[in-house]
């Protein structure tokens, strides 16, 4: 699976007002990067509206200053994301481009990826700060834009409605995650929205109830978990979010872990990842609560 492009497109225009840009660009796995200044030293995150907290590696945390408490405790306190109890940390300062985050809370993950100049990222920027700062992200344009001035926000479903754009409305979970509806075959559903995801992934519980055959891949999905399974690929021609039909294609199919298949009172049927997000156009508002799909 090809890592995304680089595009010219420049579909609804590239600044908006009362809100800063900051650009992003494309890494291995179709990751979206971010150049972020953690405590004034360089650093790389991923951003991944799949994830609720700002996670660092744990081995790399200390590396940008980041302290465990401003009160000289080991740590603020734990957290539980997907089963596993995590501490929280303390980062006195978090910029990119000409945005400042100010100070916040951080969750100390060890990952996979150890050692500088090994790994792609340090670490996530996820939606505690996405939505704190009523975020945008134009997957195809590669910019994230945060509000700056709340009195000059522009409202973006007229201007996506002049240029064809199909708006779906999202939805916050009990659980924190995003999620769109879907029709697949006739059968309702829930989508996860999630950037951090190289593909868009269905279950293959799913496909088996509604009689959508797959064929096996050389692929593996890793998981938050440490988990891995393998991937299947299945074609799908009738697929909708919301009002917008996707173009037909072939779909990443996987048995995936439970805290990815129910979000607090919700079942979910499958995760929209960067892959579809890119090809589709999509604009996440998260000031809005709209997902914009072309």
């Amino acid at each position: 699976i090809s890592n995304l492009g680089a595009t010219k497109d420049r579909s609804i225009t590239p600044q908006l007002a009362g809100y800063k840009a900051v650009r992003v660009h494309y890494g291995p796995m179709n990751q979206m990067i971010m150049a972020v200044q953690i405590n004034g030293q360089p650093a790389s995150l991923l951003v991944d509206t799949g994830s609720n907290e700002t996670i660092l590696d744990t081995d790399t945390a200390a590396t940008f200053g980041v302290a465990p408490s401003p009160r000289g405790l080991r740590y603020i306190g734990f957290t539980e994301i997907n089963g596993q109890l995590l501490p929280v940390a303390f980062l006195q300062s978090l910029t990119a481009g000409s945005m400042n985050f100010g100070s916040n809370a951080v969750v100390l993950r060890d990952s996979p990826r150890s050692g500088r100049g090994k790994r792609q990222v340090d670490g996530i920027f996820g939606l505690q700060v996405l939505l704190g700062h009523k975020a945008v992200i134009n997957c195809r344009t590669q910019l994230v834009f945060f509000e700056a001035d709340k009195s000059r926000r522009k409202n973006l479903s007229a201007v996506a409605s002049s240029q064809k754009f199909t708006r779906v409305p999202m939805h916050r979970e009990g659980s924190g995650a995003l999620t769109v509806p879907c029709m697949i075959h006739g059968a309702p559903g829930r989508l996860l929205v999630d950037t951090g995801a190289f593909v868009t992934t269905f279950p293959d519980t799913l496909f088996k109830s509604l009689g959508i055959s797959s064929e096996p891949t050389g692929m593996s999905a890793r998981f938050p978990t440490g988990t891995t399974q393998r991937v299947s690929v299945a074609q799908i021609n009738d697929l909708k979010i919301g009002d917008f039909k996707v173009p037909s294609s072939k779909f990443a199919v996987a048995a995936l872990p439970r805290f990815a298949l129910r979000q607090g009172d919700t079942k979910i049927s499958g995760i929209l990842g960067m892959d579809t997000l890119y090809i589709c156009r999509a604009i996440i508002d998260l000031a809005g609560m709209n997902l914009f799909l072309k």
